[in-house]
């Protein structure tokens, strides 16, 4: 009879990897916020949104510390110790590409977003916080899966990979054709740059995700 690892230990670490991924739920509604403020001409509370972020990050920071420093010698786990550290540092790569995408902003925050491009930027956001919230789920479900070993489980998480990898790669073609707009209605060379770099690097955030996918992935194989 196979006995769950997690009954084997008082604390399970998946209470940590919850609780953080908690942390970038609340940083995704912060985040989209924030792009609204950046996006609307009439917003003001840009700034107190981005240190609303910083907070957040620090204290997803704490959480991940905790973790890496209070999982016993000898814990007996259903994977490598250090495929949880991986998996937790690109959970916390999410965090920081938002925190990212603020600070770039702020450079030049009080430009906004040209007319053309705004619905654009919106449906990336939107996607981007979609993936974040599907990240959250997938951590709570391997909780489940790795306290009952249930094969049923273990697919429901792997569905969950699978959508992340599919809202990764809308996010991917939604970032190109934002770019693309940039190109064709922006003239100024600086304004180009930045709204490029800026998407590019929202990207990012649904590119850790997906990698905290793959890591999961690895976890749940053995």
């Amino acid at each position: 009879m196979r006995i769950p690892f997690i009954s084997m230990f008082v604390t399970s670490p998946f209470e940590g990897l919850q609780e953080h991924a908690q942390k970038l739920e609340d940083c995704a509604l912060i985040f989209q916020q924030a792009m609204e403020c950046y996006i609307s001409e009439e917003c003001e509370r840009f700034e107190e949104f981005r240190s609303e972020i910083d907070r957040l990050e620090d204290e997803a920071d704490a959480i991940k510390r905790r973790i890496r420093g209070h999982l016993p010698k000898g814990t007996l786990l259903q994977f490598d110790k250090f495929e949880l550290f991986r998996f937790l540092g690109e959970q916390d790569n999410v965090l920081d590409a938002m925190e990212e995408s603020l600070d770039w902003i702020s450079i030049r925050s009080d430009l906004g977003i040209p007319q053309p491009l705004i619905n654009d930027i919106k449906v990336l956001v939107d996607a981007i916080t979609s993936a974040i919230e599907e990240l959250s789920k997938m951590v709570a479900e391997a909780r489940k899966y790795f306290t009952n070993l249930s094969e049923n489980q273990r697919d429901v998480v792997k569905e969950i990979i699978h959508n992340l990898r599919q809202q990764e790669h809308e996010a991917d073609k939604l970032e190109d054709r934002f770019k693309q707009k940039v190109f064709d209605s922006v003239s100024d060379p600086v304004t180009v740059f930045h709204l490029v770099r800026m998407a590019e690097i929202i990207g990012k955030i649904a590119d850790h995700a997906e990698n905290a996918g793959d890591m999961m992935r690895a976890m749940i194989a053995k």
